[in-house]
């Protein structure tokens, strides 16, 4: 399944260089767009560089995780956002930007698109308007921003919506280790460890560059780790039996490096790096992609009312929730 995907076709890198690649050429893509009558030197001022885009990008990952941890039903608070909607988010805001520069599309403006999109794909049911009561600020402006973006970012994920994942692999696996592996007792014990695990890996490049499978025996090996335990015979001896020793290297190695990137995953960033990025982010973004702009609602503003995707319900303000600092548009 996974190697005849969209995701393995696409959305599968060979390094973290190719990954670095990308980034730079949006980044240097919008600069010689918008600062062709520049010199280098008015570019290095007013433009944010690669890295600070990537770590803006970053900052806004942990965002998005937090929203999810956040987000409440309005109906029923006692529902949760599933994790593969959050797993599903993370992968469309990575892959938006490795085409897109932030100062073409602000994070805080496409981290919910993203979040609105997963949650249709992952059949986590939520009107726009229960959605966007978890977003801070004006309601209806909230909506109108993520309901006009929705397109966008489906085209530029080139419509492969659907993401393999590594949680069936993990049940893949911990049924097998009871099957065939009696000598570790009650696998059970390592589910806490192996979601902590599966949500750091989210967190970084890891799931544009390993197999869902991969990914799964990664969470799974260190979560016995963890417990002073191995599984070492299992995976040698049992999961890749003699004939098919060849793969076992490769996939050493990828588990290797997938448990490095987890455990050197960047922390957030600083209240004050980020506003400092944040505020020469306003500077330098496309107007033209700012809903609080002239020139988007000059892009509007041939659209007739009943056209237009505004959420009609009201809402109270009582409710704080949604991820901090990130409120629609208008609010800031």
């Amino acid at each position: 399944m996974y190697g005849s995907s969209t995701q393995f076709q696409s959305w599968t890198f060979r390094d973290e260089h190719e990954l670095a690649k990308l980034r730079i050429q949006a980044n240097g893509d919008f600069i010689e767009k918008f600062g062709r009558n520049m010199t280098e030197e008015e570019q290095a001022q007013h433009f944010l560089t690669a890295e600070e885009e990537h770590v803006m990008v970053r900052a806004y990952e942990h965002s998005l995780r937090d929203f999810c941890k956040k987000f409440r039903d309005p109906r029923d608070a006692r529902i949760r956002m599933l994790p593969s909607v959050t797993t599903t988010a993370q992968h469309y805001f990575k892959r938006f930007y490795l085409y897109n520069s932030v100062m073409d599309y602000h994070p805080k403006e496409i981290l919910v698109t993203c979040v609105y999109l997963a949650c249709k794909i992952e059949e986590f049911y939520v009107t726009i308007n229960d959605f966007v009561h978890n977003v801070r600020g004006d309601k209806e402006k909230a909506a109108e921003i993520i309901l006009n973006n929705e397109l966008q970012l489906t085209q530029e994920l080139q419509f492969h919506l659907i993401i393999h994942q590594p949680f069936r692999p993990v049940e893949g696996l911990l049924i097998d280790i009871k099957t065939r592996f009696p000598q570790l007792r009650d696998p059970e014990r390592l589910r806490p460890s192996i979601e902590e695990f599966l949500e750091k890996v989210n967190l970084t490049d890891a799931i544009l560059l390993y197999a869902p499978g991969q990914i799964a025996l990664a969470a799974v090996t260190t979560a016995v780790s963890r417990l002073g335990e191995n599984l070492d015979h299992y995976v040698t001896d049992i999961l890749f039996p003699n004939e098919q020793k060849q793969h076992l290297a490769v996939l050493i190695e990828a588990v290797r490096k997938i448990k490095k990137m987890v455990k050197n995953a960047e922390p957030p960033l600083s209240d004050s790096i980020r506003r400092e990025i944040e505020a020469k982010l306003e500077k330098c973004r496309n107007q033209q992609n700012n809903p609080n702009s002239s020139q988007y609602r000059a892009n509007y503003s041939e659209w007739d009312d009943e056209d237009l995707p505004i959420a009609a319900s009201p809402f109270t303000e009582d409710m704080n929730l949604g991820v901090e600092r990130i409120h629609s548009p208008s609010s800031y």
